[in-house]
């Protein structure tokens, strides 16, 4: 990203055979003992975590992020959450707000003139709308070394072609590889 231009990031952590979470929404497979010789250790995540500056996440994404902040903090920060639903849902942060509504609307009229560095952090179905609608400029999947066989896709039925242009390649100590993709507009 070029300092100063707007950006949408969609994040996602997927096993090797594209799947974000089992069946039962588990991420417990997120731990790995991996360990690749060759591989960088990851950046400092304090300094990388400043230069986003706002989050937005689907209701089902937040409900169990929601849950995991009980045992281990909220891991957001203090940034700007936006959670995407028709629901009502309980918080205890000020930071969150809920959204329904156009998501052309919350891109060009909400976040576009407050933000620059925007990264949407689940789940499948949230990922798929800001492709389809063009609103992502890149995609960046931190693959780990797992195949868990079956559960909930990252890319599930997206539904159109999408060109992408490789923009890096990272391969960390624990065995996790990140992809960053530009999407071609």
């Amino acid at each position: 990203m070029t300092t100063g231009e707007f950006s949408v990031t969609v994040h996602m952590v997927s096993s090797l055979d594209g799947f974000i979470a089992k069946k039962d929404n588990s991420v417990s497979w997120f731990d790995t003992s991996d360990n690749y010789d060759k591989g960088v250790t990851g950046q400092d995540s304090e300094e990388f975590l400043k230069t986003i500056d706002c989050y937005v996440m689907g209701s089902r994404t937040y409900e169990l992020a929601f849950e995991l902040s009980k045992s281990y903090g909220w891991a957001y920060g203090d940034k700007p959450t936006i959670v995407l639903t028709n629901r009502s849902l309980p918080t205890d942060r000020q930071n969150i707000e809920f959204y329904s509504g156009d998501l052309n609307k919350l891109i060009n009229e909400r976040l576009k003139p407050n933000y620059k560095n925007v990264w949407v952090v689940g789940g499948s179905m949230l990922t798929k709308d800001f492709i389809r609608l063009k609103l992502a400029s890149e995609i960046r999947v931190s693959i780990l070394p797992i195949i868990l066989g079956d559960g909930l896709l990252f890319f599930d039925h997206i539904g159109q072609e999408q060109a992408l242009h490789l923009k890096d390649t990272t391969a960390y100590k624990n065995g996790m590889v990140e992809l960053c993709y530009e999407i071609v507009k």
